[in-house]
């Protein structure tokens, strides 16, 4: 039975520190490193799907997941262009990516570009197209009962955030090759993006396989919020379970002076723009 996405929301992290966050983060990786075990010594699959827009920070936020994690029990699936053979067969180019008992892969786009960027490009046939949204529910569910623990996370990141990012990539000498022709591309195509999103939110969405909405203008946000997620949503121990970081301890507003003019009050993406101009 198809409903409507669920959304990831912990306000508590909206306005966070930096230094609030990095202490949180770190409770968190501790935390997925208890997952791991787990998943590990249970022999258990798990599968974590990330999709979104271009700079919507999926590669990020990846990163922090995994970066303290046991490598060894762990993959990130990132692939390239289809071959002619695979783009015929799908569900089988990522049937074979798939975790094994004791694994967990994080999928930093998925199986969904033929849901998202193949129709907005043009790149697969309409018949394609249709045949996928008729079956990957079914595909899915299929993987779930045989016992993959499937999470899907749709980061959304909004124009102007998307913008400033691919600025940043441009002038950036450590980040230049994050930024392509082809992304400018994509961002051409925004509106016609948008309507193959809303498409596959309300066909691609069910009670044993539901998208995760979570907004990443705010990368900070973005990040904890997925990982608060993961460890709240999958029933790994009873003994004690995860308490975040109260509202109060977390939230905090930033002040800079620039060329003169106060600003205060700032959330701290407004606070790392102005920090930016202000170089």
């Amino acid at each position: 039975m198809k409903q409507k996405i669920q959304k990831a929301v912990f306000d508590f992290y909206k306005d966070i520190a930096y230094s609030t966050y990095t202490r949180e983060k770190k409770r968190l990786q501790v935390e997925l490193l208890n997952l791991q075990q787990w998943i590990v010594e249970e022999r258990q699959r798990v599968a974590f799907v990330f999709e979104g827009r271009d700079a919507a920070g999926k590669g990020s936020t990846i990163k922090r997941f995994v970066e303290n994690m046991m490598p060894k029990y762990l993959r990130v699936v990132e692939l390239g262009t289809p071959t002619s053979s695979e783009s015929k067969r799908w569900f089988q180019r990522y049937t074979k990516h798939m975790p094994g008992p004791g694994e967990l892969v994080f999928f930093d786009r998925s199986w969904y570009n033929r849901a998202l960027i193949e129709p907005t490009m043009g790149y697969c046939k309409r018949s394609q197209y249709k045949y996928f949204m008729n079956k990957v529910l079914d595909w899915e569910e299929d993987l779930i009962r045989e016992g993959v623990i499937l999470i899907k996370f749709y980061l959304s990141v909004d124009k102007a955030t998307q913008l400033y990012r691919f600025e940043e990539r441009i002038v950036d000498p450590l980040k230049y090759w994050k930024y392509s022709k082809n992304d400018q591309m994509v961002r051409s195509k925004w509106d016609i993006f948008t309507k193959y999103k809303e498409q596959m939110f309300a066909r691609c969405s069910s009670s044993l396989s539901p998208w995760v909405l979570v907004n990443s203008n705010n990368k900070l946000y973005a990040r904890l919020t997925c990982m608060l997620y993961a460890v709240t949503h999958i029933d790994y121990r009873s003994d004690k379970p995860f308490v975040p970081l109260s509202e109060e301890k977390v939230r905090q507003r930033y002040s800079i002076c620039l060329d003169g003019v106060p600003f205060s009050g700032l959330n701290y993406r407004q606070y790392n723009v102005l920090k930016q101009l202000a170089k």
